[in-house]
C-alpha cells in the first residue's frame, strides 16, 4: 500500500515538473519572437517638402527642410504634427505634408497592424483645412497660436474670431475717434479699443 501511494505521490511530481518545462519553454518562445515583431515600423512619403520642427509649439525651431518623396520613420501623432525620424534627425512634421505607407507584415508571425491615424480621417481632415485656412491668412507661426486657441494684446477683432469664435455678447461704445468694445464670452471678458485687444479678465457672477 505505501509503495503504492509513493509510487502515485512520485508520478504527480513528474507530470507537475514536465508541465512546469512545458510553459517556461512556451516563454522562451514567445519572448524570441517577441522582438521580430518590435522591429515593424510604420514609415511616411512626403508628398511636398515639409520643415522638421524640434518642438510642436514652437515654429521657430527647424531642423532642417525634409525633401519631397523623403521616407520617414514614423514614431507618433497627433490631430496635426507626426513625431518623425529622419536621417538621425528627430521632429515633428505637418500631418498634411505626408501620406502613411502601408504598414509590413512580418511574415513569421500573422500580427495585423491597423492605422489608428486613418480611423480619425473626418476629424483631421477638418483640422488641416482649418489649418491651412489660417496659414494662407496670417502665416504659419500665427496660425499654430491661432489652432492652440491663444490669445494676445493687439490682436483684431478678427482674430479673436479665428481664435475663439464669435462672443455671447458685445457692448459697444463711440466716444470721439475711439471705438470701446466690450466681448463677452462664458468665462470671459475681451477688451477691445479701436479694433485692438488691449485687456481681459474673468467674468464676474
Amino acid at each position: 500500500m505505501k509503495k503504492l501511494i509513493f509510487s502515485t505521490l512520485f508520478l504527480l511530481i513528474v507530470i507537475v515538473a514536465q508541465a512546469q518545462n512545458n510553459k517556461a519553454d512556451l516563454l522562451q518562445e514567445l519572448e524570441k519572437s517577441q522582438p521580430a515583431i518590435q522591429n515593424v515600423n510604420t514609415t511616411a512619403t512626403l508628398t511636398s517638402s515639409s520643415r522638421l520642427f524640434g518642438a510642436q509649439d514652437d515654429l521657430t525651431s527647424v531642423i532642417l527642410i525634409i525633401p519631397s518623396g523623403s521616407n520617414v520613420t514614423v514614431l507618433g501623432s497627433d490631430s496635426t504634427y507626426l513625431h518623425v525620424a529622419f536621417e538621425e534627425n528627430e521632429g515633428f512634421i505637418f500631418k498634411r505634408h505626408a501620406v502613411i505607407d502601408k504598414t509590413p507584415v512580418n511574415t513569421s508571425h500573422t500580427v495585423q497592424y491597423q492605422q489608428p491615424v486613418q480611423q480619425e480621417q473626418p476629424a483631421q481632415a477638418q483640422e488641416v483645412s482649418r489649418f491651412s485656412y489660417l496659414e494662407s491668412k496670417y502665416g504659419s507661426g500665427m496660425a499654430a497660436r491661432l489652432i492652440a486657441g491663444k490669445i494676445w494684446k493687439g490682436m483684431n477683432v478678427e482674430m479673436v474670431k479665428d481664435s475663439w469664435g464669435t462672443a455671447e455678447k458685445i457692448n459697444r461704445v463711440i466716444s470721439g475717434n475711439i471705438i470701446k468694445e466690450e466681448w463677452i464670452f462664458k468665462t470671459t471678458w475681451l477688451y477691445f479699443e479701436n479694433n485692438s485687444l488691449v485687456e481681459w479678465g474673468p467674468k464676474g457672477k
